[in-house]
């Protein structure tokens, strides 16, 4: 019996993961791709004419096997990967997109899907369901259901390939992360804070290595960036971390990155579109790649004069330490701390105490219930991991969704964080309530000890568990809308106002509590914190927008041979200042090269931003970051709608208009 096939009888329904192997998988997945053609032929081959009902509820219907396997599948080869896994995400890339195409390219199941659209005015759909039509319809065009002939044999082709040099992309960067470290002499640990030396020998001692180690894990780059007073080594790890993707041999990405955005091109141009940004944005908030660039120029402007400003007082540290020549981007992160404990009179050493995980979580739960009415309770699951941790959501005694959360970071973990469903809401085939999975990479603590995060680590936890937010309050009946299926230039909208919550002062107050005292962070400190949240913003900015830019031009003009000369020609137009990398360079720029779910869109981070610096303003002026009438809004207007309406429909609704780029500027400190 393979578990993967079986009724799963276990709580919640979640997949079986105590009694799944890797062996299951292969069978499972192939099995539940051919009950998914099975059930799609039966659509296109039914006998009566197409009806919504046996046309569009089933298409939502089928699949159902296919969606429960993939999801426990692919969890766990993003989160905790093997060669085992890592061998079938490179077998059944090509066979997903293979198994896609087949359905995208039925003709007769298009032409029932066409002829409803066509009627659509006479078939007495509510407005969910008109909106459903026409997202299916739209997508079959856009994956090609119009092309015939060879234009349709090379779409496939296209996809295929895309699909197994995403994959290879995204284990070639996993590999360079995995393999990369830095041992450390007791003389190389002098000036680094107690929680880092920590760190260190605990992942030291998880990788058997002979002593303490700093990976490109961000959880343990970062801080060493910030407290290493040796220059040598903090050149040496900076250089790792940006050189990953781009080390040479079979891991090398570059290559890859070049044929990826040539076969973008390729698709864009089959499909009648000038460009692949103007074929990818067509169906996000911005529409256009210009208007893309008219928003990160706007922002691009006032933040680099802030960081090259910054620039200069930075360097003049570094010149009082006797060091001549110019600030590197190995040096930026040292000098600013230490601006920053001179202006803000407080470090991270001093503040992460304060930060333990578990109250951090509980911090967020917290405000889900205060605004949203969610309870949590830790539950015993199966779990893919030890260090996954589970909880029961529930709502006035009714159980809303699964949620887990997988923080800590490992060499089996993809690097960032991210949120994901086993299954997502929908009413169509029953009340279906979600499993949610939020993953980050916190450094786990030696055995026995409490974990602490830093602030960005908890802006990280936050963040995540506003896209979480979005998937548990869903309240729609198809699943093509449901939960986080919203335009990508408005996916990031819940997760980046949730974020301010942590930033609320009653929330600090009494959540970031010292891990050996219990004691409320001192008012002193939590004022100084709030005070500096802008701090350094020019540099955060200019890492970010570079990128963004980067992004966007290389799929809006034609497709560059030679990626990295493309990438040192836009840096040059644009003035990136010598001291500031790039946030990520492109040999491992996951979010754009893994797949296509950020291309041409790495942009939409600040372009939800927008939105979420005059939402969390609609708090304010409304009495409160927990008035209730506000968050009963943002839940009917937002969170539980998904992707039922136009994304500039749906916050208009919400807050009445849609904002310019203003509060974002004010919100960063770039602006009066």
């Amino acid at each position: 019996m393979n578990p993967l096939l079986s009724d799963w009888d276990t709580p919640f329904q979640i997949a079986p993961f105590d009694a799944i192997e890797d062996d299951h998988f292969a069978a499972a997945l192939d099995a539940a791709m051919a009950a998914d053609l099975r059930e799609t032929q039966a659509i296109a081959e039914y006998p009566e004419p197409a009806s919504f009902a046996n046309t569009i509820d089933a298409i939502e219907r089928s699949g159902a096997l296919l969606d429960r396997v993939a999801g426990a599948f692919f969890n766990v080869a993003g989160a905790d990967s093997n060669p085992a896994r890592e061998a079938l995400m490179r077998e059944f890339a090509p066979k997903f997109s293979t198994h896609a195409s087949a359905i995208y390219s039925n003709a007769a199941l298009f032409a029932r899907i066409q002829a409803l659209w066509e009627a659509r005015a006479t078939l007495g759909l509510t407005p969910e369901q008109e909106r459903v039509l026409m997202l299916i319809r739209r997508r079959f065009v856009r994956e090609g259901a119009l092309l015939r002939g060879a234009e349709a044999e090379r779409m496939k082709a296209i996809k295929s390939r895309l699909a197994e040099l995403g994959t290879q992309f995204t284990q070639n960067l996993l590999a360079d992360e995995r393999d990369w470290h830095m041992v450390l002499s007791e003389t190389d640990l002098e000036g680094l804070p107690q929680f880092l030396i920590d760190a260190a020998r605990a992942t030291g001692a998880e990788k058997g290595a002979d002593g303490p180690v700093i990976t490109t894990s961000r959880s343990l780059m970062e801080p060493f960036l910030k407290f290493s007073p040796r220059r040598d080594l903090r050149e040496k790890a900076y250089q790792a971390w940006a050189a990953r993707g781009a080390n040479g041999g079979e891991t090398d990405n570059r290559a890859i990155a070049a044929e990826i955005l040539a076969l973008r091109e390729e698709r864009a141009g089959l499909l009648g579109y000038e460009s692949f940004a103007a074929f990818k944005l067509e169906t996000e908030m911005a529409k256009t790649p210009e208007a893309v660039e008219d928003l990160l120029m706007q922002v691009w402007a006032p933040a680099r004069a802030a960081a090259e400003a910054d620039g200069t007082v930075l360097t003049k540290l570094l010149h009082a330490d006797g060091i001549n020549g110019a600030l590197e981007r190995w040096d930026w992160h040292y000098y600013s701390e230490k601006r920053r404990k001179a202006e803000h009179d407080f470090d991270e050493a001093e503040l992460k105490p304060y930060l333990q995980l578990d109250r951090m979580i509980e911090a967020a739960f917290t405000c889900a219930n205060r605004l949203f009415g969610l309870e949590f309770a830790p539950t015993d699951v199966p779990l893919y991991h030890p260090d996954v941790r589970a909880w029961e959501v529930r709502r006035n005694g009714e159980h809303v969704a699964l949620f887990l959360g997988d923080y800590f970071a490992r060499g089996s973990k993809r690097s960032g964080a991210w949120c994901s469903a086993m299954r997502s809401q929908q009413k169509l085939a029953g009340d279906i309530r979600p499993i949610v999975v939020n993953v980050c990479n916190f450094t786990k603590p030696a055995e026995g000890q409490p974990a602490l995060i830093g602030y960005g680590d908890a802006r990280t936890l936050f963040h995540e568990f506003g896209h979480a937010l979005h998937q548990m309050l869903s309240d729609v009946t198809y699943p093509l809308i449901s939960g986080t299926s919203v335009a990508r230039d408005f996916v990031e909208l819940p997760s980046q106002l949730y974020e301010h919550w942590l930033e609320v002062p009653e929330v600090l107050a009494e959540f970031a509590t010292h891990v050996e005292t219990g004691e409320a962070m001192p008012k002193e400190m939590l004022d100084k914190v709030l005070a500096a949240a802008t701090y350094d913003m020019g540099f955060q900015t200019v890492e970010y927008v570079a990128s963004a830019l980067v992004d966007l031009r290389f799929h809006t003009g034609a497709a560059p041979g030679d990626p990295m000369a493309r990438q040192a020609e836009i840096l040059q137009e644009i003035g990136l200042p010598h001291a500031i990398g790039m946030r990520h360079a492109s040999p491992h720029f996951a979010h754009v090269f893994a797949g296509d779910g950020y291309s041409s869109g790495y942009y939409s981070y600040m372009w939800s931003e927008v939105m979420d610096a005059d939402a969390f303003e609609a708090f304010k002026e409304a009495g409160g970051a927990f008035d209730t009438g506000m968050a009963k809004k943002l839940e009917q207007h937002i969170l539980s709608v998904g992707g039922s309406e136009e994304a500039d429909v749906l916050y208009t609704k919400f807050r009445g208009k849609m904002p310019g780029v203003e509060a974002l500027l004010k919100g960063r400190g770039l602006a009066a």
